[in-house]
Protein backbone atom coordinates (compact mmCIF):
# COMPACT_ATOMS: atom_id res chain seq x y z
CA UNK A 1 0.00 0.00 0.00
CA UNK A 2 0.88 3.24 -1.29
CA UNK A 3 2.53 5.31 1.98
CA UNK A 4 1.73 9.54 2.08
CA UNK A 5 4.65 11.91 2.99
CA UNK A 6 2.20 13.87 4.98
CA UNK A 7 -2.09 13.32 5.36
CA UNK A 8 -2.98 16.29 3.65
CA UNK A 9 -7.10 16.84 3.62
CA UNK A 10 -10.20 16.37 1.24
CA UNK A 11 -11.41 19.76 1.80
CA UNK A 12 -14.87 21.65 0.81
CA UNK A 13 -16.31 25.43 1.40
CA UNK A 14 -19.84 26.01 1.58
CA UNK A 15 -22.42 28.60 2.39
CA UNK A 16 -26.38 27.42 3.11
CA UNK A 17 -29.71 28.87 4.87
CA UNK A 18 -29.89 27.22 8.14
CA UNK A 19 -33.12 25.44 6.53
CA UNK A 20 -31.07 23.73 3.88
CA UNK A 21 -28.02 22.98 6.66
CA UNK A 22 -30.77 20.58 8.27
CA UNK A 23 -30.52 18.69 5.14
CA UNK A 24 -27.11 18.17 5.65
CA UNK A 25 -27.25 17.15 9.13
CA UNK A 26 -29.67 14.72 8.75
CA UNK A 27 -26.99 12.80 6.53
CA UNK A 28 -24.98 12.73 9.57
CA UNK A 29 -27.19 12.02 11.76
CA UNK A 30 -28.22 8.74 9.84
CA UNK A 31 -24.53 7.92 10.46
CA UNK A 32 -24.79 8.58 14.22
CA UNK A 33 -22.33 11.30 14.03
CA UNK A 34 -21.19 12.86 17.16
CA UNK A 35 -20.54 16.35 17.40
CA UNK A 36 -17.86 17.69 19.59
CA UNK A 37 -16.39 21.24 20.13
CA UNK A 38 -12.58 21.88 19.91
CA UNK A 39 -12.59 22.67 23.81
CA UNK A 40 -10.46 20.47 26.46
CA UNK A 41 -13.55 19.00 27.79
CA UNK A 42 -14.47 18.17 24.03
CA UNK A 43 -18.24 18.99 24.71
CA UNK A 44 -21.04 17.05 22.53
CA UNK A 45 -23.60 18.98 21.13
CA UNK A 46 -26.84 17.30 19.96
CA UNK A 47 -27.98 18.34 16.56
CA UNK A 48 -30.34 21.03 17.31
CA UNK A 49 -27.69 22.72 19.25
CA UNK A 50 -24.95 22.36 16.41
CA UNK A 51 -27.98 23.74 13.94
CA UNK A 52 -28.76 26.67 16.41
CA UNK A 53 -24.59 27.54 15.95
CA UNK A 54 -24.75 27.36 12.40
CA UNK A 55 -27.60 29.53 12.61
CA UNK A 56 -26.02 32.17 14.70
CA UNK A 57 -23.30 32.19 12.44
CA UNK A 58 -24.91 33.00 9.33
CA UNK A 59 -27.66 35.32 10.39
CA UNK A 60 -24.11 37.32 11.60
CA UNK A 61 -23.03 37.22 7.91
CA UNK A 62 -26.57 37.73 5.98
CA UNK A 63 -28.00 40.40 8.72
CA UNK A 64 -28.84 43.86 7.93
CA UNK A 65 -26.16 45.17 10.26
CA UNK A 66 -23.24 44.13 11.88
CA UNK A 67 -23.48 42.80 15.47
CA UNK A 68 -20.74 43.23 18.24
CA UNK A 69 -20.00 39.82 18.55
CA UNK A 70 -18.76 37.16 16.44
CA UNK A 71 -19.81 33.88 16.43
CA UNK A 72 -17.93 30.98 15.56
CA UNK A 73 -18.68 27.06 14.44
CA UNK A 74 -15.93 24.77 15.12
CA UNK A 75 -16.84 20.78 15.62
CA UNK A 76 -14.61 17.88 15.22
CA UNK A 77 -17.46 14.76 14.00
CA UNK A 78 -16.70 11.16 14.90
CA UNK A 79 -18.54 8.04 13.59
CA UNK A 80 -18.10 4.38 13.63
CA UNK A 81 -18.43 3.69 9.81
CA UNK A 82 -15.48 1.08 9.06
CA UNK A 83 -15.29 -0.93 12.96
CA UNK A 84 -13.00 2.22 13.74
CA UNK A 85 -13.30 5.36 15.24
CA UNK A 86 -13.36 8.04 12.13
CA UNK A 87 -13.75 11.67 12.08
CA UNK A 88 -14.50 15.08 9.97
CA UNK A 89 -14.00 18.52 10.90
CA UNK A 90 -15.84 21.61 10.39
CA UNK A 91 -15.42 24.95 11.14
CA UNK A 92 -15.95 28.31 9.38
CA UNK A 93 -13.44 29.93 6.88
CA UNK A 94 -13.29 33.57 6.04
CA UNK A 95 -13.08 34.49 3.03
CA UNK A 96 -10.38 37.61 2.66
CA UNK A 97 -10.78 39.80 -0.43
CA UNK A 98 -9.36 43.18 -1.38
CA UNK A 99 -10.55 46.92 -0.35
CA UNK A 100 -9.34 50.43 -1.47
CA UNK A 101 -5.54 48.49 -2.21
CA UNK A 102 -5.70 46.55 1.21
CA UNK A 103 -7.32 43.65 2.37
CA UNK A 104 -10.60 44.44 4.27
CA UNK A 105 -11.21 44.90 7.74
CA UNK A 106 -13.64 41.98 7.48
CA UNK A 107 -14.30 38.58 5.81
CA UNK A 108 -16.97 36.58 4.06
CA UNK A 109 -18.10 33.92 5.56
CA UNK A 110 -18.05 30.03 4.43
CA UNK A 111 -17.85 26.75 6.26
CA UNK A 112 -14.98 23.96 5.62
CA UNK A 113 -15.28 20.34 5.93
CA UNK A 114 -12.76 18.68 5.65
CA UNK A 115 -11.04 14.61 5.75
CA UNK A 116 -7.62 13.47 6.18
CA UNK A 117 -6.32 12.04 3.22
CA UNK A 118 -3.98 9.89 5.47
CA UNK A 119 -4.56 7.14 7.95
CA UNK A 120 -1.36 7.00 10.64
CA UNK A 121 -0.26 4.00 11.20
CA UNK A 122 2.12 3.83 13.99
CA UNK A 123 5.01 0.91 13.45
CA UNK A 124 7.87 0.35 15.75
CA UNK A 125 11.75 -1.27 14.60
CA UNK A 126 15.36 -1.37 15.86
CA UNK A 127 15.04 2.67 15.74
CA UNK A 128 12.10 2.98 17.82
CA UNK A 129 8.58 4.22 17.51
CA UNK A 130 7.29 5.84 14.29
CA UNK A 131 4.65 5.82 12.53
CA UNK A 132 3.66 6.96 8.91
CA UNK A 133 0.39 7.82 6.57
CA UNK A 134 -1.32 5.18 4.31
CA UNK A 135 -4.40 6.04 2.08
CA UNK A 136 -7.60 6.53 3.94
CA UNK A 137 -9.62 5.18 1.37
CA UNK A 138 -7.89 1.62 1.74
CA UNK A 139 -7.90 1.63 5.48
CA UNK A 140 -11.73 3.52 6.29
CA UNK A 141 -13.16 3.08 2.38
CA UNK A 142 -16.86 4.08 4.39
CA UNK A 143 -15.71 7.26 5.79
CA UNK A 144 -14.16 8.44 2.55
CA UNK A 145 -17.59 6.95 0.70
CA UNK A 146 -19.63 9.06 3.16
CA UNK A 147 -17.38 12.18 2.52
CA UNK A 148 -18.05 11.84 -1.06
CA UNK A 149 -21.69 12.02 -0.42
CA UNK A 150 -21.75 14.50 1.70
CA UNK A 151 -19.92 16.40 -1.58
CA UNK A 152 -22.61 15.56 -4.01
CA UNK A 153 -25.37 16.85 -1.79
CA UNK A 154 -23.80 20.30 -1.05
CA UNK A 155 -22.59 20.71 -4.88
CA UNK A 156 -26.37 19.14 -5.87
CA UNK A 157 -27.41 22.88 -3.86
CA UNK A 158 -24.79 25.21 -4.63
CA UNK A 159 -23.05 26.84 -7.15
CA UNK A 160 -19.06 28.42 -7.22
CA UNK A 161 -19.59 31.69 -5.16
CA UNK A 162 -18.55 35.05 -7.76
CA UNK A 163 -18.32 38.25 -6.55
CA UNK A 164 -17.60 41.87 -7.87
CA UNK A 165 -15.23 44.25 -5.82
CA UNK A 166 -14.49 47.22 -6.67
CA UNK A 167 -15.56 50.85 -6.30
CA UNK A 168 -15.03 52.35 -9.49
CA UNK A 169 -15.31 50.76 -13.45
CA UNK A 170 -11.82 50.96 -13.23
CA UNK A 171 -10.51 48.95 -10.81
CA UNK A 172 -13.67 46.19 -10.18
CA UNK A 173 -12.20 42.80 -9.91
CA UNK A 174 -14.10 39.47 -9.94
CA UNK A 175 -13.37 36.78 -6.85
CA UNK A 176 -13.58 33.37 -7.67
CA UNK A 177 -13.27 31.94 -4.25
CA UNK A 178 -13.67 28.19 -3.94
CA UNK A 179 -16.91 28.54 -1.95
CA UNK A 180 -19.69 27.23 -2.61
CA UNK A 181 -23.07 28.77 -1.80
CA UNK A 182 -26.91 27.88 -2.42
CA UNK A 183 -29.28 30.47 -4.40
CA UNK A 184 -31.15 31.10 -1.16
CA UNK A 185 -27.69 32.04 0.50
CA UNK A 186 -26.77 33.94 -2.16
CA UNK A 187 -29.30 36.53 -2.42
CA UNK A 188 -29.69 36.75 1.50
CA UNK A 189 -25.82 37.55 1.55
CA UNK A 190 -26.31 39.99 -1.47
CA UNK A 191 -28.46 42.39 1.02
CA UNK A 192 -26.46 41.70 4.21
CA UNK A 193 -24.04 44.45 5.68
CA UNK A 194 -21.43 42.94 4.52
CA UNK A 195 -21.91 43.89 0.71
CA UNK A 196 -23.30 47.22 1.86
CA UNK A 197 -20.48 47.94 3.73
CA UNK A 198 -18.20 47.29 0.90
CA UNK A 199 -20.01 47.98 -2.29
CA UNK A 200 -19.67 43.77 -3.40
CA UNK A 201 -22.19 43.07 -6.34
CA UNK A 202 -22.95 38.99 -6.52
CA UNK A 203 -22.48 37.66 -10.05
CA UNK A 204 -24.66 34.51 -9.89
CA UNK A 205 -27.40 33.71 -12.20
Amino acid sequence: MERLKNSGFYKLKFLVTPEEFKGILELFEQKEAQFSLSNAARTTHDLNQVHEAYTAYYQYFTGQEKLQYHPHFVYSITMNLDDKISGFFIKNEGISFPYRGAWAEDELPSIMISLPKGFQLHLEDEKGKYYVYEDIREHLPLTHAFYEEVGKYIKKHTKLLRISVGSSTDDVQELKPSVRVSRDAAAELANSWVFKTYSLVLNMA
